[in-house]
């Protein structure tokens, strides 16, 4: 039972304008950005790669912050951690726009990553909270997966207008408006919903990483987000820079991509329902594989553009759709006594593999190219599918 059950009976409305903010704003500072960043190497005086960084650092907390602020959340409440978690976003949003080095931007975003960390966890810790026994909670959960598809799309191109005609500091300003405003909003109607009798869980992790199951399918989710973050983070260079899109151009092209997935994602149910979870992870891989050598024939016989670059990424965009559909399922199944631990194991797996992995792919290959992309597509698919046979002969095994 929530500590104060009889002060969150806000209606459904009333809860997606308090909560759908902070969904927002965690995933708008990493799309709302990417305009930008070929530029930035000269504007703070160093190199495309520190630059990479303030990417991967963003995406690395994030998946951190669930193992760290889920706990504490646990034990001091979820309105303190969603409170300060948007207050340090705002403030390091606005010391961003300040920002005229390399050092203090890198550390700022930095900050500003733990700042959506926390407020992310408190958000859906609070939907648990309050909505999980509700068929409310279905609603909420279909529209923030919605939020997160649709940002991708928007984001790029509201970065690109607001650099054109504002300068480059109006996006963090923007983005440390909107979480003052949705702070604000937030203080006198978050009330406290963690259980009274809550404790911070202590099971042992050592089934979790034994399970070749849960590798299999965290593999395939480190397979699909990675390839959409290596494709993040190199399709600025190579279309700003080497196709030479104008920024709202690239902002378009990069939204065709999401584009591609919400349309997918329509039809996801009906697809999954057809080939099982391990069915949908065998053909999600094989179109990452697909998009691969489409990329590479490409570059090889090509030069940048739209048709080489970004047409390979609707082909691996479907591939997302089919994996991130039946991951979790996938990872998570045998694990329902430990459901919270687990989820917040297998978003940081993924987002430690894919913040390393494909950053040494961006700065160790060339990152204006698509080299990178179709290495780390490859690679990550060709590794999934060899676990999926391994887990598949285990199971005959044991049958």
């Amino acid at each position: 039972m929530s500590s104060t059950p009889s002060r969150w009976r806000y209606s459904l409305p009333a809860v997606l304008l308090l909560m759908a903010p902070f969904d927002i704003l965690a995933s708008l500072a990493m799309d709302i950005y990417l305009p930008i960043v070929p530029a930035m190497p000269r504007i703070l005086g160093t190199s495309p790669a520190v630059i990479q960084l303030t990417l991967s650092l963003y995406m690395v907390m994030l998946g951190l912050g669930q193992i760290v602020f889920g706990p504490v959340s646990d034990r001091i409440g979820r309105r303190p951690v969603l409170i300060g978690g948007a207050a340090l976003f705002a403030a390091a949003s606005f010391c961003l726009a300040a920002s005229s080095s390399a050092i203090p931007f890198v550390a700022f975003r930095f900050l500003q990553a733990v700042g959506a960390s926390a407020a992310l966890v408190a958000t859906f810790a609070t939907i648990r909270d309050v909505y999980a026994d509700r068929p409310e909670s279905a609603v909420i959960y279909s529209l923030f997966g919605s939020i997160l598809a649709f940002v991708p799309a928007l984001g790029p191109i509201a970065g690109a207008m607001l650099a054109e005609r504002l300068g480059w500091r109006s996006i963090f300003v923007t983005l440390g408006a909107f979480a003052v405003v949705a702070l604000v909003r937030a203080l006198p109607r978050w009330h406290e919903t963690r259980p009274l009798a809550a404790a911070v869980s202590r099971y042992a992790f050592g089934p979790l990483f034994r399970s070749l199951a849960f590798w299999t399918y965290t593999l395939g989710f480190s397979a699909a987000m990675g390839t959409f973050f290596v494709f993040f983070s190199t399709s600025p260079r190579v279309l700003i820079d080497k196709a030479g899109y104008s920024e709202l151009q690239f902002s378009l092209a990069f939204a065709t991509v999401a584009a591609v997935m919400i349309f997918t994602a329509r039809f996801a149910k009906r697809f999954v329902a057809r080939w099982g979870t391990s069915g949908s992870l065998l053909r999600g891989m094989c179109m990452l594989l697909l998009g691969a050598a489409l990329l590479t024939a490409g570059g090889t016989f090509g030069g940048p553009s739209s048709w080489t670059f970004v047409a390979p990424m609707w082909v691996m965009a479907v591939g997302i759709v089919f994996t991130v559909s039946v991951t979790a399922n996938g990872a998570l199944r045998d694990f329902g006594d430990m459901a919270g631990s687990a989820v917040a194991v297998y978003f940081c797996v993924q987002s430690l593999i894919v913040g390393t992995a494909g950053t040494l792919l961006v700065i160790g290959l060339p990152g204006d190219t698509a080299w990178p992309l179709a290495v780390y597509a490859s690679i990550m698919a060709g590794i999934v599918l060899i676990a999926r046979r391994r887990l598949h002969s285990s199971w005959h095994a044991q049958a």
